[in-house]
């Protein structure tokens, strides 16, 4: 558990020990801390925030995939832009909380990251349905105007 604001990691602590099958094997509360513990106990899961002091959550996420690739990330924190969750996702974490609904979602994307599946936010999933679906349009048109250059 790697988070900085001592009141919000006892929460997410104290959520996490409602199932007994979960076992919390240490707490950090920066990014230096955390890589160097994860290196140490290579856990299946990390809960990690964004904002953290001496290195950022994106950036220790990053340095964690290296020393520990089996272990699962997945992010609680307030950022909520597109942009940094997308980068957050992008270093390999399955799945993405917003703080501000951690108390009903928390177990639930902790359960599915477990299982090797992916967890965003309900409040950030039309987000990203309208990004993939704008992806996927693009590469169908670009597909159709190839298939059609090339009946010519």
């Amino acid at each position: 558990m790697v988070e900085d604001s001592d009141a919000f990691r006892k929460f997410i602590c104290s959520t996490l020990r409602k199932r007994a099958e979960l076992q919390i094997v240490g707490e950090v509360s920066d990014g230096l801390e955390a890589v160097q513990k994860v290196e140490e106990l290579q856990p299946d899961l990390i809960v990690l925030d964004i904002g953290l002091p001496s290195l950022n959550g994106i950036e220790a996420a990053r340095r964690i995939r290296k020393l520990s690739p089996e272990s699962k990330i997945l992010f609680v924190s307030q950022e909520s832009s597109a942009d940094v969750v997308q980068e957050a996702l992008g270093t390999g974490a399955h799945g993405y909380v917003v703080k501000s609904d951690a108390g009903s979602e928390l177990l639930p994307a902790v359960k599915a990251v477990l299982e090797a599946k992916r967890f965003i936010s309900a409040s950030l999933a039309s987000h990203f349905l309208v990004a993939t679906t704008l992806s996927t349009t693009q590469t169908t048109l670009s597909g159709m105007v190839l298939l059609i250059s090339g009946i010519r």
